[in-house]
């Protein structure tokens, strides 16, 4: 069997089905009996609100039809939207030019990022596919995580010997080792092949891991997909293995057989054509923690910018780690002549936040400009004198400059058609700790949803990765500033962020009442602090651009809470 690691995009019906029949051509060549492609493969996922236009789901159902037609000398799984009294999230059998079955998802995440209860209907069938003298049992992405799902219904009352699960599973840092064990316990507990096929790729704010595995009937892994990366995975299955070993189990003697199970068969046939074994192909060398969360905001960062057709990118460069690191990140997501660095010193900038961004610009091998602020800030402060007689100056003037660099990023954006990537990161994000519409101004956040503590520990990954310095020393080490009066430090408005971070990873991802994380140990002045300013900040998230999600709670999909809201703690 082949599975299609693909990245497809949303809405692209023609581009994914080409992609779809392209890399069926590709499993055809290699002898495939089947291949796999990812759920909702042929609308991209996830779709949306597009499921609430009749015309999508009738033009996808057009173009399965097409798809369909190449389907010759194998059989080929693609998830699809079918269409009968309501809507469903399915899987077409594809066989012979022509769709010989479908298999409707049965169970609907409607938590953390998924909607599905808001589009479909549930899937009440569980059918299986004979091909030759083995029998599939299908099942789409949260199917499989329950352990009394469709999987035991097959496997038990059907025979099924090999669960094929097409999923679309978003990446989150840490769930690559709870879906493994998820997945080796189902093969185990079934006696029974799993083969889970990912999809790859970036949506908006989500990104796809790939990571396309398969278990043999004890819990063993048989073969790995690279992680964020598009692939074709083939094995050869031995599935007269998975029959000698269910001889040795009781269990499924001792089940109840649904008398028409039957009845759910979907038949197909293949060519008997004598196929060459497997060569054995290297062993996929998994990523670091560190590792996987560059590649994703690489993979989210390139997929959002190209799948949104812009070819460049312009952000400010302050001698700073954040956007040292989202240049970088930008760079190796679209290539150096396609990221233009802005350096807009204040009289407030040091002579060293320009030096460094300088440095930087040119180990990366990015373009440099440099508009000064200080004129048109002096322009605004004369223009607003009168109105502001009586006032002494204060986070006012900052936010000024701020907004005077967004408007200067944006204007670039306008006049040349490039996309601004804002620079903030999720511990400003959640404190309130930037400016709306002026650091935060931009169409897309790339450290959104990463803790000021995890950019630095990237920044360092990114530099040891390349054996060289590119993210400058000095930019490292010196102390977090905005720089936006004289001598300026993020302390002197928040907390160190050692121990800002941690209350709001406890406060913001796992939802811990301030008394628990007194209990917990943490500061109580701090803990009030991080927990007023996170509320007191909803109003600015809401207007933030959307940014790769990285942990189990990003703010937008996951963290959803009131504006207007009074409940504290």
């Amino acid at each position: 069997m082949a599975m299609a690691q693909i990245n497809v995009v949303v809405g692209d019906l023609d581009g994914n089905a080409a992609r779809i029949i392209e890399w069926m051509d590709r499993a055809r060549s290699m002898e495939a009996d089947i291949v796999t492609f990812p759920e909702l493969a042929l609308t991209g996922y996830p779709p949306e609100d597009l499921l609430l236009k009749p015309q999508f789901v009738a033009e996808n159902l057009k173009i399965l039809d097409a798809v369909a037609r190449s389907a010759t000398g194998l059989t080929a799984i693609v998830g699809f939207v079918d269409r009968r009294d309501d809507i469903y999230n399915a899987a077409a059998i594809l066989s012979d030019g022509r769709v010989a079955g479908v298999y409707h998802k049965a169970y609907l995440p409607n938590y953390g990022v998924f909607d599905e209860f808001r589009y479909f209907q549930v899937g009440r069938l569980s059918p299986l596919v004979q091909v030759g003298d083995s029998r599939i049992g299908l099942s789409i992405c949260e199917d499989i995580w329950y352990p009394d799902g469709p999987v035991v219904d097959q496997v038990m009352a059907g025979g099924a010997e090999v669960i094929i699960n097409i999923s679309s599973s978003p990446f989150h840092a840490g769930k690559r080792l709870w879906r493994e064990r998820m997945l080796a316990t189902r093969a185990a507990d079934n006696i029974a092949v799993v083969a889970y096929n990912n999809l790859v790729g970036g949506q908006d704010e989500l990104v796809f891991d790939g990571d396309s595995l398969v278990f043999d009937e004890t819990g063993q892994l048989l073969a790995r997909g690279p992680q964020f990366e598009e692939d074709l995975i083939v094995v050869d299955l031995d599935l007269d293995s998975v029959f000698r070993r269910r001889l040795h189990d009781p269990r499924r003697r001792q089940q109840e057989v649904d008398a028409d199970a039957e009845e759910n068969v979907v038949s197909l046939s293949l060519p008997a054509v004598e196929k060459k074994p497997l060569r054995s192909r290297e062993p996929i060398v998994l990523l670091s923690e560190d590792a996987e969360l560059y590649r994703a905001l690489v993979l989210g960062t390139r997929d959002y910018v190209r799948k949104n057709c812009f070819e460049k990118v312009v952000l400010g460069l302050s001698g700073g780690i954040d956007s040292a690191l989202t240049a970088t990140v930008a760079v190796d997501a679209l290539g150096a002549s396609n990221v233009v660095g802005v350096m807009m010193p204040s009289g407030f900038s040091s002579e060293g936040s320009v030096s460094d961004s300088a440095a930087l610009g040119r180990n990366l091998g990015i373009e440099l400009m440099t508009i000064p602020i200080s004129k048109i800030m002096g322009a605004y402060s004369a223009d607003l004198t009168e109105v502001f007689e009586a006032c002494s100056p204060d986070v006012t003037e900052e936010n000024l400059q701020a907004r005077i660099r967004g408007n200067i990023l944006m204007a670039l954006s306008n006049k040349f058609g490039w996309l601004v990537l804002s620079t903030g990161n999720k511990s400003e994000v959640s404190a309130g700790y930037c400016t709306l519409y002026g650091d935060m101004a931009g169409g897309f956040a790339v450290l959104k949803d990463v803790m000021k503590t995890t950019v630095y520990r990237l920044a360092s990954y990114c530099n040891v990765a390349a054996g060289r310095d590119r993210i400058p020393k000095e930019i490292l080490e010196k102390p977090p500033s905005a720089e936006l009066r004289p001598d300026q430090k993020d302390t002197d408005s928040l907390p160190p962020y050692d121990l800002l971070d941690p209350v709001i990873e406890a406060y913001v991802e796992k939802d811990h009442s301030v008394e628990e994380m007194l209990d917990m140990g943490f500061d109580e002045a701090i803990v009030r602090r991080v927990v007023s300013l996170v509320d007191l900040s909803e109003y600015k998230r809401r207007q933030a651009a959307p940014g790769v999600k990285i942990t189990p709670r990003a703010f937008g999909r996951d963290r959803r809470m009131p504006i207007t809201n009074k409940f504290r703690g």
